[in-house]
């Protein structure tokens, strides 16, 4: 028994593997793919199905007669008689006597290939039959030539003698009379229809069967278009070489010997042109035109008109396209605003998800009033060591573990340079403790604290530290106090005071009672089961882990592998460390952690949320697009005031500053106060750059270009800007503190700057090992250029950090003390007070030379 293919009857019947299989599913017979065989039962099943289609009746524009319809049920069954082979060689030899006679009908085109195909076609066809006799299904073979004669190319007689036997009252109809000269044309000219079609006529039945079948899917997909004979010959054109379908498409489509009936040619219809639109707040001109339904060459007149010139793709305000719109009689609405790209919509938490979450309380106050004094002793560690000059430079989140139940402090700096470092500390905070010293009572940085948490509306616990002081007066500081509107309890008023004392620590258990009484007051509560919301406390640049930034969990909770967003930053959690230096793998709500994984150094006081990585890198890309718009924008706002006070202002110059910092909260507030010096005098200072991470090459080659000066705090340039910075002679200004940065920018500002002392760098020393002996750490080092000597002064930086700056305790070589060691030598140094030496640190020696006065 004969097995066919799945893909091989596709090909036959000129469809697709997946019809034929389902044809085969609905009569119960799998087929698992294109390459399966079926038997001669399923390849009778598509055979008739297929058979079905074409013999469904076809609509037609002009009457016909209901002959041609009922021959074809018939011939569509299987009829495994052998001898039906030469049906259709009786069929064209009866039916030659009726062409000549159509043939008469035309006689200005006469068919000169018609006795060709008579004397090839029999032979052919019998010797196609001996290629397959196995075929038992001759009967469709003998009726698919006649339907391809039919529907392709019912000019040629030979091959559609079948058909045009069923029905012949369409063979001297008008249509096929009038439409039939114009495809006599290409088989006089040049023979090539004769060379097709004898290649067509040598191949086998299956081949037959293979192309019939493939026109009669045609003709069964456009039975609508069964009276146009372009759309049927150039169905027939499928199957033949290009060159014969150019040849045949150049006599439908506009040849010489075209002889085309008319078509009615159809009213072009116009749209309706809208009454009214919508628009926001800008649109460009093409899309307004389209909205009105005008060409945009109407609307550009119209705009010309008012005085504005523009192209098509340029956009128009709101105010402008609506009055466009009213002069061609269009009324305009305005659309709501669109929410912002660039923000998350923040999710609403359901009250019963709510639970109790440990209270963020705010250390606030002066400089120098014991901030930090009065937490180290709440934390019982020493925080004051580690800042220079004993002020707090960054902001500190410490969690703290009191009668069992957690509290989180935020230890603000109080210094006034870190205004905006402590606002951004009261927006995050629920409770904000005032730190005052009982002998000095109110400043300038205490109201401005008190200003802080009355806009942010976080209730207030005066800590009135110092009490161990002689000259300690606290009625004198509630006095203070109460004018300012904090009114103590004990005179009446509702605001808590306790007296402390940070050095004796004395009063801290008072405190932090009231501090958990008052967040029991308040019932402060947080949704812990969604995903993270939380604040940027700092970021910096770190050497080895990369962006570090300090995060405060507001709500839900953050874990390792969450893809977060913060401000222009995003990235996945690599890893996230507590206060204490432990790593952890979740923080919850009032939770302060060190998070690793962001692409880039946040700003500090940005809102970190936790989305999926898809939204996380939009939404970074559009917010930093954003950002280099209104950068662009800011740099280019020129108006009419301005451009004449430049004009008048022409001997004003620009102190320009490029700022270094080791972390982001730092380069704020560098920012704000030195840009706070501008009071119009003839010197104006210009930031024109800052940036997070030691000074590099780069940096020196953007001053020298912009003839700025260079601040470092607590960052050290490299060797390569060192050299860059001598050879460009840039100015290159290192602090530690800050308020040594803003006085020295002023009073250079003022003109009054003459510092009596400059810093001379000697050398710089790499550490490649280090040896811990008793009472003291040896580092094995190489000088790398210059010269130390045992007098100098040295500072250690790691990581282009400063990590300490003190004097040399012993410096020898080959266990003999010697007073200075040249460049390209080895020796050993250790450091006073200083143990914490690591290989790659660089150690670099100075000194301090007094300069002379103007």
């Amino acid at each position: 028994m004969s097995k066919y293919r799945i893909y091989e009857l596709a090909k036959e019947f000129n469809t697709t593997s997946k019809v034929i299989m389902d044809i085969l599913a609905r009569n119960n017979m799998a087929a698992k793919n294109h390459m399966s065989s079926v038997d001669q039962e399923a390849k009778q099943i598509i055979d008739r199905t297929f058979a079905r289609k074409i013999d469904q009746p076809v609509p037609s524009k002009a009457p016909s007669a209901p002959a041609a319809p009922a021959a074809r049920p018939e011939s569509a069954r299987p009829q495994p008689r052998p001898g039906a082979v030469d049906a259709p060689r009786r069929d064209l030899r009866n039916e030659q006597p009726s062409r000549q006679q159509q043939g008469e009908q035309r006689p200005h085109q006469p068919n000169r290939n018609n006795g060709t195909f008579q004397q090839q076609r029999p032979q052919q066809a019998a010797q196609g039959n001996q290629q397959r006799p196995q075929q038992p299904f001759q009967g469709n073979n003998q009726q698919r030539p006649q339907q391809q004669g039919n529907y392709a190319r019912p000019q040629r007689p030979q091959q559609s003698g079948g058909t045009n036997q069923q029905r012949p009252p369409q063979q001297g109809s008008p249509i096929h009379s009038q439409q039939r000269p114009p495809y006599q044309g290409p088989r006089n000219a040049g023979g090539t229809e004769q060379h097709n079609d004898n290649r067509s006529n040598n191949r086998g039945p299956s081949e037959q069967r293979n192309n019939n079948s493939g026109n009669a899917g045609n003709r069964f997909a456009g039975q609508g278009q069964q009276k146009q004979p372009y759309s049927n010959n150039n169905n027939f054109n499928k199957n033949k070489p290009h060159g014969a379908n150019r040849q045949q498409n150049r006599s439908n489509h506009g040849g010489r010997n075209a002889h085309r009936s008319p078509q009615p040619v159809q009213p072009k219809v116009e749209p309706p042109k809208p009454k009214n639109i919508k628009l926001g707040e800008s649109i460009i001109v093409k899309e307004l035109a389209s909205k009105m339904g005008r060409e945009a060459s109407e609307v550009i007149k119209k705009l010309m008109m008012l005085g504005v010139m523009v192209t098509i793709n340029q956009e128009v305000d709101f105010d402008t396209a609506s009055l466009i719109a009213t002069d061609f009689g269009v009324t305009v609405e305005a659309l709501p605003p669109e929410e912002d790209p660039t923000e998350i919509p923040e999710i609403e938490d359901d009250e019963a998800d709510l639970v109790i979450r440990p209270p963020v309380v705010t250390v606030m106050g002066h400089v120098d009033h014991g901030k930090t004094s009065l937490l180290d002793a709440i934390r019982q560690t020493r925080v004051t060591q580690q800042e220079a000059g004993g002020i707090t430079q960054h902001i500190g989140a410490y969690q703290v573990v009191c009668q069992g139940k957690k509290i989180v402090f935020l230890d603000t700096p109080g210094h006034e340079a870190f205004t905006a470092m402590r606002a951004r500390g009261a927006q995050v905070t629920d409770i904000a403790i005032l730190v005052v010293a009982a002998d000095d009572g109110v400043m300038p940085q205490t109201i401005e604290a008190i200003n802080h948490a009355k806009s942010a509306k976080v209730p207030i616990i005066v800590a009135i530290n110092k009490m161990d002081r002689p000259g300690a007066n606290p009625d004198r500081v509630k006095q203070q106090l109460g004018d300012h509107g904090l009114v103590p309890e004990d005179w009446g008023g509702d605001t808590i005071m306790v007296p402390v004392s940070a050095h004796q620590k004395t009063g801290i258990e008072e405190l932090l009672e009231m501090i958990l009484l008052m967040a029991e007051v308040q019932e402060i509560k947080a949704n812990p089961n969604r995903a993270a919301y939380g604040i940027i406390i700092e970021a910096e640049l770190d050497k080895g882990r990369g962006p570090v930034a300090t995060v405060l969990v507001q709500k839900g909770t953050l874990r390792i592998g969450d893809s977060i967003i913060a401000g222009t930053a995003f990235g996945k959690v690599r890893a996230m460390v507590n206060d204490r230096g432990e790593k952890v793998k979740k923080a919850e709500p009032s939770t302060p952690v060190e998070v690793l994984g962001l692409a880039d150094v946040p700003q500090a006081g940005d809102i970190l949320v936790a989305v999926d990585e898809k939204t996380a890198r939009a939404v970074a890309e559009k917010r930093i697009a954003k950002r280099r718009t209104e950068e662009m924008q800011q740099s280019q706002k020129v108006s009419l005031d301005d451009l004449f006070k430049q004009i008048q202002d022409g001997n004003i110059k620009d102190l320009n500053i490029v700022i270094k910092a080791d972390v982001q909260g730092s380069i704020e507030a560098l920012r704000q106060s030195l840009l706070n010096l501008n009071t119009g005098e003839e010197v104006r200072v210009s930031i024109v750059h800052a940036g997070v991470g030691a000074i590099n090459e780069s940096d020196v080659m953007l001053a020298s270009a912009s003839n700025a000066l260079i601040i470092g705090f607590n960052v050290r340039p490299d060797g390569n800007a060192r050299k860059a910075a001598e050879s460009e002679k840039i100015d290159i200004r290192l602090y530690r503190v800050i308020y040594e940065a803003i006085n020295d920018v002023e009073a250079a500002m003022k003109g009054m700057l003459a510092p009596e002392y400059k810093e001379v760098v000697q050398g710089r020393l790499e550490v490649r090992k280090v040896i811990s002996v008793p009472k003291t750490v040896v580092a094995g080092s190489y000088v790398l250029e210059g010269k130390i000597t045992r007098t100098s002064q040295i500072r250690v930086v790691r990581n282009g950090v400063v990590v300490h700056e003190g004097e040399i305790e012993a410096l020898r070589r080959f266990k003999d003390d010697v007073k200075e060691v040249a460049a390209g030598y080895e020796c050993g140094i250790s450091v006073e007070k200083f143990r914490d030496i690591k290989e790659g640190d660089i150690i670099e020696s100075f000194v301090m030379e007094e300069v002379k006065k103007g």
